[in-house]
């Protein structure tokens, strides 16, 4: 009754809605006060003629910021050729394939060599759909505002996600050379297949919402969900190609030549070139000082299949996992990484620095938030995974700068990378994966615990775009 009656006021005319009583509107006076406070000096007037047409960076960028000249790294891990994600929110699969792809071509002596990411995103959008529509069944009990619920309706599919994803699609169908499934428009502009096929997983949700309520058996209701799985495949096949299920690949040395010319299966294909297990070699870490650290969590919903691994990580301290960062690259193994990408970014130069724009000078106020309060109150959070690479150490060893392998193409930033100083690395960092092998025992320990869950909603439910 409660909710009808708030309902009933939301849609009223704003005659009809009871006034509002108290001192918290803002009355002639009070906005007197506030005109009152503002500056007046001639700095300021030049401030609001110079915005009036030019952004507010351009502005604020600061002339004198020396780390945007300095590209020399002291460790550094080879790569060849630069990816491009184009208009789409894939860069999860694009890190997680470059950080295998790194590993195949110091191994084979190859050439640049790519994995297809058109192949895994198609079985991704497949597995997270079916993911959708199971767990409408799972919760088909409860009314449509439940909270989980109404989460499921509002996010039915994403191309975004994290090395979650990487693990699940690449060990249950495999990999294929980036020739063998080449990329489409589609895969490279998401938007609008993504549009679709939300609007089509809605439909089906609710019709299979409908069907339980009306007494449909679990059978039945499975049987329903493959024939809609079906059109989402069609959906899929037209937009990105049919996936293959064999191929011939020749393998070539760095120079082009041909070494070895085989058939192989998706699944054969990763076994041989790639090998690991990915469940299982690989640790997810995360430093969010907002929760305390040496522990646990893993957060519901967060994964890319229904029977798939959950986004589960070890929450650390940013020095413990700027360590293992570091045996990584000496040891010549990339990482998947990611960050909030879009603090701070001078995407002329590549650099990522907490002194390229001096905000409070040109607002006159200061930003004093930390990246814990930053995090409670939804301002800052992983939005985009890349392929860590590259540090700087001074003679104590400790690193000065970074640098990411970027999938936004070679014309980018630094020459397809982004180079980060290690004070932006510490405010906005926020995951890395690295193998079990650079993880001290101590810490591996802590993987037994009983991992805390955290709900769909929660402010690090944020898949790297």
């Amino acid at each position: 009754m409660k909710r009808i009656l708030l309902t009933l006021l939301l849609a009223a005319p704003a005659a009809l809605l009871p006034a509002q009583t108290g001192t918290g509107g803002i009355t002639p006076e009070m906005l007197k006060e506030i005109r009152a406070a503002q500056p007046a000096s001639a700095a300021d007037r030049a401030l609001r003629n110079a915005l009036a047409g030019t952004s507010i960076n351009k502005l604020a960028t600061a002339a004198e910021n020396p780390s945007a000249a300095d590209t020399y790294f002291s460790n550094r891990v080879n790569s060849k050729g630069i990816t491009d994600q184009q208009s789409s929110g894939r860069c999860w699969l694009f890190s997680g394939l470059n950080v295998m792809r790194a590993k195949m071509i110091a191994r084979y002596g190859l050439g640049d060599f790519r994995f297809s990411q058109a192949y895994g995103f198609f079985y991704d959008q497949l597995e997270k759909s079916n993911l959708f529509l199971q767990a409408v069944i799972d919760n088909a009990s409860k009314p449509m505002d439940d909270q989980l619920v109404e989460w499921l309706f509002r996010h039915p599919l994403s191309d975004g996600g994290t090395f979650c994803g990487v693990q699940d699609i690449v060990t249950k169908y495999g990999l294929v050379p980036a020739e063998v499934m080449p990329e489409s428009y589609n895969a490279n502009n998401t938007s609008k297949m993504a549009e679709i096929l939300s609007l089509k997983l809605r439909q089906y949700g609710l019709e299979l919402r409908k069907a339980a309520a009306g007494g449909a058996s679990a059978d039945e209701l499975r049987q329903s969900k493959t024939k809609m799985l079906a059109t989402v495949y069609h959906i899929l096949a037209i937009c990105l190609g049919e996936p293959p299920s064999e191929f011939t690949w020749t393998r070539r040395d760095a120079a082009g030549k041909p070494v070895e010319t085989k058939r192989y299966t998706p699944l054969s294909f990763y076994k041989e070139y790639v090998g690991m297990d990915l469940k299982n070699d690989y640790v997810m870490l995360m430093n969010d000082p907002s929760r305390p650290y040496h522990k646990t969590y893993t957060i519901d919903m967060d994964r890319h299949s229904y029977d798939g691994k959950q986004w589960t990580f070890l929450n650390l301290p940013i020095e413990e996992i700027k360590q293992m960062a570091i045996a990584s690259i000496k040891d010549s193994t990339m990482m998947y990484f990611s960050c909030d990408v879009g603090k701070y970014l001078d995407s002329r130069t590549g650099v990522l620095s907490l002194d390229n724009y001096d905000y409070a000078s040109l607002f006159a106020t200061d930003f004093p938030m930390n990246k814990a309060d930053r995090i409670r109150t939804f301002a800052s959070a992983s939005s985009h995974a890349m392929t860590l690479m590259a540090v700087d150490l001074d003679a104590a060893g400790k690193p000065r700068k970074w640098m990411v392998e970027n999938s936004w193409g070679p014309s980018s930033g630094y020459k397809g990378h982004l180079i980060m100083t290690d004070e932006w690395f510490d405010e906005y960092m926020f995951r890395l994966v690295v193998e079990r092998k650079y993880v001290p025992a101590k810490t591996l320990k802590l993987l037994d615990q009983e991992p805390v869950l955290l709900p769909a909603w929660d402010p690090l439910f944020a898949p790297e775009q």
